[in-house]
């Protein structure tokens, strides 16, 4: 293989690969899907409130609800 063989090569994989992401973004007619109360981070806000309530009554702790272990710090 030549180098403008290769050249042309590496220039026509570069141009597919950065139209691969010519197509990114939400079309308006998708925001309905990714507006539903079910795509929310928080999806049940008052269940979440609830239950963290419930967490900071039994553990004396408050946050952190990604991770294990209680509030007294025994993991």
């Amino acid at each position: 293989m030549s180098l403008q063989q290769l050249r042309t090569a590496l220039l026509a994989l570069a141009l597919i690969s950065l139209a691969g992401c010519s197509s990114l973004g939400i079309k308006p007619w998708e925001r309905d899907v990714l507006a539903r109360q079910e795509m929310a981070l928080d999806a049940y806000p008052i269940d979440t409130a609830f239950d963290e309530h419930i967490y900071f009554s039994k553990e004396a702790a408050s946050g952190g609800r990604g991770f294990g272990g209680g509030g007294c710090g025994c993991n």
